[in-house]
């Protein structure tokens, strides 16, 4: 799921951007959406590393709401491939335009930093590279393998993108051996014309379903996982019908997290979905028999992603 929220001081008074913003969302921000702004030493250290090596992170691209927290404990999510995606989801704040050239040296150049964080649970993903002939596959593979080499001692998760349902492609993925495969769903079927209208609901779900039944050659397998997001025009009946058709599909860990409009040109928040429905979706996810469920308004896809698998 991407990470939706613009992050400022919330000691400062909103700019004009953010009253802008603001006005598209359904009154005042409940107290449970606002960030403790917390920067020290360690952060320094992430920015600096992740410049120093010309990468880019998916916390500052898409504006999460949790950069502070995880950086200042000297996680972050990497984003492979550049800056700029393909697609125009109406709800994902990552830049919109011409891409560049693959970095050959990206994936080596990630696996160094995540050695030098000393990080155990390394969170990857990357824009939507449509123009790819494999979508990107063999980057992403080339970078797991690169930290296996270079940090032996981490595990990855993938954050991946449906690669226009080619599941070849996919499999090169898997074949790299990352420890968790994610792609998100993000909405219900009803709202996917409207929220990502170059993707396909089925198709989501044929991925997953295939991450889910890999086997390697030697019975290697991933563990599937998925993100959704609240307070697009869902129903609460909607969230539990596609978590069942999740579960169909045996996706194994479900992350649930509050809808934020990055700018006025994204999509406006439809409703601020209370503290208890939340609660409630958490029971519901494990009763269906997800392994792990992370529900709550500030929940990411990478968010505190170790304790999905510890």
């Amino acid at each position: 799921m991407s990470d939706l929220v613009s992050i400022s001081d919330p000691r400062a008074p909103a700019t004009p951007a953010q009253q802008k913003v603001r006005a598209r969302e359904p009154g005042p921000r409940p107290p449970w959406l606002k960030v403790r702004y917390q920067r020290g030493t360690k952060f320094a250290e992430v920015l600096n590393l992740k410049e120093g090596k010309r990468l880019n992170t998916v916390c500052e691209e898409a504006h999460c709401p949790n950069i502070d927290e995880c950086w200042t404990h000297g996680t972050a999510t990497f984003m492979l491939m550049g800056e700029i995606c393909t697609r125009r989801c109406g709800f994902c704040a990552v830049g919109k335009g011409q891409v560049q050239p693959l970095d050959v040296e990206e994936p080596v150049h990630t696996a160094e930093a995540i050695k030098a964080l000393g990080v155990r649970h390394a969170v990857i993903t990357s824009v939507n590279r449509d123009d790819l002939p494999d979508g990107g596959a063999q980057h992403f593979a080339d970078t797991v393998r690169a930290i296996h080499e270079i940090s032996p001692g981490t595990r990855v998760e993938l954050l991946v993108p449906d690669f226009r349902g080619d599941m070849k492609a996919l499999e090169i993925v898997l074949a790299s051996l990352p420890d968790i495969v994610a792609h998100n769903t993000e909405t219900v079927p009803r709202l996917y014309r409207r929220v990502r209208p170059q993707a396909d609901y089925q198709q989501t779900l044929d991925v997953l379903e295939h991450i889910g039944k890999w086997r390697g050659p030697n019975g290697e397998r991933v563990i599937s996982k998925t993100g959704v997001m609240m307070g697009l025009g869902e129903f609460d009946d909607e969230i539990e019908e596609v978590m069942a058709d999740l579960r169909a599909v045996d996706c194994k860990v479900l992350t649930l997290g509050q809808y934020l409009s990055p700018t006025v040109k994204h999509l406006p928040v439809d409703r601020w979905v209370p503290l208890e429905t939340f609660e409630r979706m958490d029971e519901v996810g494990r009763a269906m028999g997800f392994d792990h469920v992370e529900s709550g308004p500030l929940v990411r896809s990478s968010y505190m992603a170790h304790r999905h698998v510890d």
